[in-house]
């Protein structure tokens, strides 16, 4: 409970700006497709979480934790994406900070320590945000920095393996 204030605290004050659509799929604990954000109502568009990666869903038991987490939040739901400078990545996949309840997922699931922060140029409006999430996560061990079963390779060294 104290870690979910502090983290209402560290958001912004004013709204985020940005489209609601509805997730109608969690594809990993950093990616979602969704419905209601290109010009054709039902079409599924993909949508990459900036600033984090999450663990290779074969990466057990942490890819399918942060998938599991994810899907409990947004599964059906909607949400609020923000978007950055870059809208889109090299793969065509949407970018974005998504909120859900007035909470920032992104720094959420860093928090918990289901993904790692990472920093995306030049999307990095909320970098600072999302390492002093990551650092807390590290300190109170929790998910991936749990010294009893911690993640040995970043998800990139886990796929480059």
């Amino acid at each position: 409970m104290l870690l979910l204030l502090l983290i209402l605290g560290c958001q912004p004050k004013t709204t985020p700006q940005g489209k609601t659509v509805k997730v109608t799929r969690v594809v990993s604990g950093n990616t979602l497709e969704v419905i209601g954000l290109e010009a054709q109502r039902n079409f599924n568009a993909r949508v990459r979480l900036i600033g984090v990666d999450a663990p290779d869903l074969q990466q057990q038991p942490w890819g399918q934790t942060a998938k599991q987490q994810l899907e409990k939040i947004v599964q059906g739901s909607n949400v609020l994406l923000e978007f950055d400078v870059q809208q889109k990545d090299r793969f065509g996949r949407y970018q974005a900070y998504v909120w859900h309840d007035k909470v920032l997922l992104n720094e959420w699931l860093v928090a918990q320590g289901y993904v790692l922060a990472v920093a995306r140029n030049p999307n990095d409006k909320y970098t600072q945000q999302l390492t002093r999430a990551q650092e807390s996560a590290r300190l109170m061990e929790r998910g991936i920095w749990n010294p009893s079963q911690p993640m040995r390779l970043t998800p990139a060294e886990f796929r480059r393996s």
